[in-house]
């Protein structure tokens, strides 16, 4: 989509920079003594901005549409994909892991506190395993992860710029959002959406590597 659209702009530059010229040696003061405030006029401008609105057209209801769509329809049915939730606050990403048993733990908001900024009920049959980070994310490479994202507060944005990844988080909605990292790395995990004054600062890191290291890291936390 990206290159259809740059494919489109760079039409358009040639077009408007060619048609640029010629209105210079058109309409220069040699050839052209008295202004004519009407303009370019006849049938092939009136078409160009016709073909104009129709390549915008094509774009949007051909590719973009149905692109989008596939996109934002399901999360991929994959077993192998990652779970995880981010919940976001004023200013910080609580990144949740199910741990090993693949299930997350209850929460509540009553449990909600400065040393379990999520709520995590460790008593819960699935949340003694689990595994709660603040602004840090390890995901495994070449597997798809999805995301679950919730807010505390206001409205955020949980933005990975590298990995062209935006998603909002509304409070009182779950809002999912997936894809799959393809290359090992450190990204930045970025609050897209003006939430405050600490708004700055609200910045998280991805940490993507191979399979062995991140089933390394969970087993490392969930033993702490």
């Amino acid at each position: 989509m990206l290159l259809l659209v740059h494919g489109l702009m760079f039409a358009l530059f040639v077009g408007w920079s060619a048609y640029f010229v010629w209105v210079l040696v058109r309409f220069r003061s040699g050839r052209q003594t008295r202004a004519n405030p009407s303009g370019a006029t006849g049938r092939f401008v009136v078409g160009v901005e016709i073909g104009v609105v129709v390549a915008e057209g094509i774009l949007l209801v051909v590719f973009a549409l149905p692109l989008w769509y596939s996109r934002t329809a399901a999360p991929p049915a994959d077993a192998n994909a990652v779970m995880i939730r981010v919940v976001a606050e004023q200013f910080a990403w609580n990144v949740h892991y199910p741990g090993a048993d693949g299930q997350f733990g209850q929460t509540s908001t009553a449990l909600v506190s400065a040393e379990n900024p999520i709520g995590l009920d460790r008593r819960s049959p699935a949340g003694k395993d689990d595994v709660v980070e603040l602004n840090l994310m390890h995901l495994p490479v070449n597997r798809p992860v999805i995301l679950q994202l919730s807010s505390k507060d206001v409205v955020h944005s949980f933005g990975v710029p590298a990995m062209r990844v935006k998603q909002d988080v509304i409070p009182g909605l779950l809002s999912p959002v997936w894809f799959t990292p393809t290359r090992i790395g450190q990204y930045d995990i970025q609050c897209s959406q003006l939430c405050g004054l600490g708004h700055y600062r609200m910045h998280g890191i991805i940490v993507v590597e191979s399979e062995a290291d991140y089933e390394k890291f969970l087993a490392a936390e969930a033993g702490r």
